[in-house]
C-alpha cells in the first residue's frame, strides 16, 4: 500500500499526527440555529515531532482549547477558499512517535454554517416544528467542528447531541439522558441524546439530525425514520425489500457489519438522492413515489456500507473508488434481484448521465477524467456522475476482461484487505495485478486490455460497453416514431401516440424513452410535447424521475406552457439531480423567472444546493 499523500483540500496537518478517537458534546439551539458545544480530538503522533496541531475549521467560533487538559494558545489563521481557516493549536510539548495528546476545543457553529440547514415550522411537512439536518460531504464537516477534514483520516465517535426534538446520528443511539436543573438556558426542555460509533469512520461521514421524527421497522435489520405524517407511506415502500437488498450485498462482498441499517427520509430540500452515514442513510423524499420504483436509491446507499464506509478513497481526487464501485455494486445487486438484464438497463440510464456530464464540463475538462486534479480547487466543483458512472464503466469492463466468476473472487479480497482503511487509485492498480499475477490468462488479459493511464488520467467518455439492450429497445422503438413526426416523416403504418403505447411499462422505460426523447439533434415540436403530456399524463406523475424529465423535454423545446410547472417544480424539490438542469434549461428558456423562482426559494435549498444553483445562473 502507497503512503497517503497530503490531502490537498485540507489544511490539517494529518501526517504527522492522525485522530484515533473523536468526542463531540454539542447543545443544539433551534431559536438561534446553531451548535455549540466542545469537540475532543485524540491525536497519534506519526512520528516524533515539536510541531503543532493544525486543525481544519470553517466559519467556527472557536473559544477555548485545551491539550491533556491544560489550556492551550491556538491561533485561527485568516480564510483561504475555499477550505476555511486552519486553526493552529500550541501542544507546548515534543510528541513522541506513538504518543498521543487529546486536544478539547470549546466552540460554536455560525450563520456562515455549509454543513447545516435549519428549516423553521413553516419549512416543514406538518408545520408543527422546526428541524435541522447536516450534510458534511465532502469538505463541510469542518464547518461543524474542528476536525481533520480528510477521507484519508478515520477514528471511532462517541457523539452527544442535546436537543428539545428526537435526534439522530450517525452513531448507533446509546440512550437519552434528562435535562439537569442549573444549565444553560440553551439546555432548558433538552434531553441529551447519546451514540457511539465503534467502527472508525472519515469526518464527512459525522452526521446530525433533529425535528419531529418517528420511526417504524422496515425489516429485522432496519428502520425507516421520517415525520408522522409520511411514516406509513415510506414504511410502505420500504418494507419488504430492505434484507433482500442486504443479503444480496452480502452474497457480493462480506456480512453486514454496521449491526442495523437504518433510512431517515428527510424533508425535501435535501440536496442528494441520499448520503450514505453509517447507520442511518439521510435520502431525499423523491425516492417515495408509491410504486416502489425509486428505491434503487436505497441498495446504493446500502452498497457504500462496504465502498466509501468501510473503504475509502484517501483524498477526494479518487471519489470514483467510492462512489464507482458503490454504483457497480448497486447494479449487481439489482441483476441478483431482478436479473442481469436490469443490471444493463440501469447501466443504460447511467451512461446517458455520463455522457451528459461530459457534455456540460467539456470533452478535454479535466472534472472528466477518472482521477482529478483537486489541488485549489473545490471537490463539490467536480461533484457530478462522472466518477459514479465512469468509475462504474471502469469496473465493469474489469469485469469483463477477467471473467464474472474470477472477478467476483476479487470483490470480497479487495473489501477485506482495506477494511476500515482509506486507499488510492494505484493501491487499487497494484491489488489487482497482485491478486491475478497468479492466474496466467487474467494477468495476461489485463496487461494485453487495459490502458491504466487511459481508464486514469484521459478526460471524456470512456469507450462504451455493449450493454444489453433487451429492456430499453421498446422504449427506443417508440422514440423512434416521435423522432419521425417531428422530423415530419410519416412514420410507418400511419402510427398516432396513444396511452397503449406504454401501459405495461415499468418507470424505468418512461425514463430512458424521455431520456432519449432529450438527445434528439432537434427539440421537439412544441406541439408534439403538447401531445405526449395529453396521451401519456406524464405531468401528472408523482414520480420525480419521470415529471423531471418531462420538464426537460419541455424546456428544451421552449414550450412556454411548461416554463411555470417547472419553477412550481424548483419549488418543492432541493434534490440537485433535478433542480440545477432545470434551471439551467430555464434559465436559457426565461431568465427573469428562473431568477425570481430561485430567489423566492433560496432559503428552501440547502446551503450546498444554493451555491451550486448560484454557479450555474451566473448570480454570485
Amino acid at each position: 500500500m502507497t503512503p497517503i499523500k497530503k490531502d490537498p483540500n485540507s489544511q490539517a496537518n494529518h501526517l504527522v499526527f492522525t485522530t484515533t478517537h473523536t468526542d463531540i458534546n454539542l447543545t443544539l439551539s433551534f431559536p438561534t440555529s446553531s451548535l455549540s458545544g466542545d469537540v475532543t480530538l485524540t491525536l497519534k503522533a506519526t512520528e516524533d515531532t515539536l510541531e503543532d496541531v493544525v486543525l481544519d475549521t470553517s466559519y467556527l467560533d472557536v473559544k477555548s482549547v485545551c491539550v491533556d487538559g491544560d489550556k492551550a494558545t491556538f491561533d485561527v489563521s485568516e480564510r483561504v477558499e475555499p477550505y476555511g481557516s486552519a486553526v493552529t493549536i500550541n501542544t507546548g510539548k515534543e510528541v513522541k512517535e506513538g504518543q498521543c495528546v487529546k486536544v478539547k476545543i470549546s466552540y460554536g457553529t455560525t450563520d456562515k454554517c455549509t454543513a447545516l440547514q435549519w428549516m423553521t415550522p413553516e419549512q416543514t411537512s406538518n408545520k408543527k416544528h422546526p428541524y435541522m439536518f447536516s450534510q458534511c460531504q465532502a469538505i463541510h464537516a469542518r464547518s461543524l467542528y474542528p476536525c481533520q477534514d480528510t477521507p484519508a483520516v478515520k477514528s471511532p465517535f462517541d457523539i452527544k447531541i442535546r436537543s428539545p426534538l428526537p435526534v439522530l446520528t450517525s452513531g448507533l443511539p446509546t440512550g437519552t439522558h434528562e435535562f439537569i436543573a442549573g444549565k444553560s438556558k440553551d439546555e432548558a426542555g433538552t434531553l441529551a441524546y447519546t451514540s457511539h460509533q465503534p467502527i472508525p469512520i472519515p469526518s464527512y461521514l459525522f452526521a446530525i439530525a433533529s425535528g419531529d421524527i418517528a420511526s417504524a421497522s422496515i425489516g429485522p435489520r432496519s428502520l425507516v425514520y421520517t415525520g408522522p405524517e409520511e411514516l406509513l407511506a415510506c414504511k410502505t415502500e420500504l418494507e419488504g425489500d430492505m434484507e433482500r437488498f442486504m443479503e444480496a450485498a452480502e452474497s457480493l462482498v462480506y456480512p453486514y457489519p454496521w449491526t442495523t441499517y437504518n433510512v431517515l427520509i428527510l424533508p425535501p430540500s435535501f440536496p442528494y438522492g441520499g448520503m450514505e452515514n453509517p447507520t442511518h442513510t439521510f435520502a431525499t423524499p423523491t425516492i417515495i413515489s408509491g410504486d416502489k420504483s425509486n428505491i434503487d436509491v436505497i441498495a446504493h446507499e446500502l452498497s457504500h456500507s462496504w465502498s466509501g464506509n468501510l473503504v475509502s478513497n484517501a483524498s477526494w481526487e479518487h471519489f470514483w473508488l467510492n462512489e464507482g464501485w458503490t454504483t457497480y455494486l448497486e447494479r449487481r445487486i439489482g441483476g441478483i434481484l431482478h436479473g442481469d438484464k436490469e443490471f444493463h438497463f440501469s447501466a443504460i440510464i447511467g451512461w446517458k448521465a455520463l455522457k451528459e456530464s461530459v457534455q456540460l464540463y467539456g470533452e478535454d475538462h479535466g472534472f472528466t477524467k477518472l482521477v482529478v486534479d483537486l489541488e485549489g480547487k473545490d471537490p463539490d466543483d467536480a461533484f457530478s456522475s462522472i466518477p459514479y458512472e465512469k468509475g462504474f464503466n471502469f469496473l465493469f469492463f474489469l469485469d469483463r476482461v477477467v471473467g464474472r466468476a474470477k472477478w467476483d473472487k476479487f470483490i470480497p479480497h479487495y473489501f477485506k484487505k482495506f477494511h476500515q482503511k482509506s486507499l488510492t487509485s494505484e493501491d487499487f492498480k497494484s491489488t489487482l495485478l497482485e491478486f491475478f499475477a497468479s492466474d496466467a490468462e487474467a494477468s495476461a488479459a489485463l496487461e494485453k486490455e487495459v490502458d491504466w493511464e487511459k481508464w486514469f488520467h484521459a478526460p471524456g467518455l470512456p469507450p462504451k460497453p455493449d450493454f444489453d439492450t433487451s429492456l430499453a429497445d421498446v422504449c427506443y422503438n417508440l422514440a423512434d416514431k416521435w423522432q419521425g413526426l417531428n422530423t415530419d416523416s410519416s412514420p410507418s403504418g400511419g402510427w398516432t401516440p396513444g396511452p397503449k403505447d406504454i401501459e405495461s411499462w415499468t418507470s424505468g422505460q418512461i425514463v430512458v424513452f424521455l431520456e432519449k426523447i432529450t438527445d434528439f439533434e432537434k427539440p421537439l415540436k412544441t406541439e408534439l410535447v403538447e401531445t405526449m403530456i395529453n396521451q401519456y399524463g406524464f405531468m401528472k406523475s408523482k414520480n420525480a424521475e419521470i415529471l423531471s424529465r418531462m420538464l426537460i423535454v419541455g424546456l428544451k423545446a421552449k414550450d412556454p406552457k411548461l416554463f411555470q410547472p417547472a419553477a412550481e417544480a424548483l419549488g418543492n424539490w432541493g434534490r440537485m439531480k433535478f433542480v440545477r438542469p432545470l434551471y439551467r434549461l430555464l434559465n436559457e428558456c426565461d431568465r427573469e423567472l428562473a431568477v425570481k423562482t430561485f430567489n423566492t426559494h433560496i432559503n428552501f435549498y440547502h446551503p450546498i444546493c444554493r451555491d451550486a444553483v448560484k454557479k450555474d445562473l451566473k448570480l454570485d
